[in-house]
């Protein structure tokens, strides 16, 4: 048999009931069944998916742009792509590309080859603040989604 439920607190769906075999069984069965639900207060839980587990960091897809940092020139863009691609952009220079890599909580940026270990310091919908672990001294920026267009480059003026 199967019943829906609502009134109870317990999200809406069908539940399958076994049926019972005898007349007396579907009788014990409608009192514990009519004893049990209404003081049910379970709530629905939804199972996790694998996919929930690994979600992605808010920081993929967006366009960050240098605000502070200990070493890089603000205004530098950011942009961490979904299959991994990272784009450099800045107003004076080409953009140039790389790599990254986001596993078990830990960002690593590739450069010409080279793997740089990044601790992400914050991260929210307004602000990613990272450490770049390379052969010299961390470099700390602090990156803001970019909101404005980076002023062309001189010589592309007439664009």
């Amino acid at each position: 048999m199967h019943h829906q439920l609502s009134s109870t607190g317990l999200a809406q769906g069908t539940y399958v009931v076994p049926k019972p075999s005898n007349g007396l069984g579907k009788i014990a069965l409608g009192i514990c069944l009519g004893l049990l639900l209404p003081s049910c207060t379970a709530q629905f839980v939804p199972v996790a998916h694998a996919a929930d587990e690994t979600a992605r960091p808010a920081f993929i897809n967006k366009v960050w742009q240098v605000s502070k940092s200990s070493s890089t020139a603000p205004g530098l863009l950011y942009v961490f792509l979904s299959d991994g691609t990272l784009v450099l952009a800045s107003p004076n220079s080409k953009p140039a590309l790389g790599k990254w890599k986001h596993a078990d909580g830990s960002l690593t940026i590739i450069e010409e080859g080279i793997s740089y270990p990044v601790d992400i310091l914050k991260l929210s919908k307004d602000e990613l603040k990272i450490k770049i672990k390379g052969p010299g001294e961390p470099i700390e920026s602090t990156l803001v989604p970019a909101e404005e267009p980076l002023p062309l480059p001189s010589d592309n003026a007439g664009l």
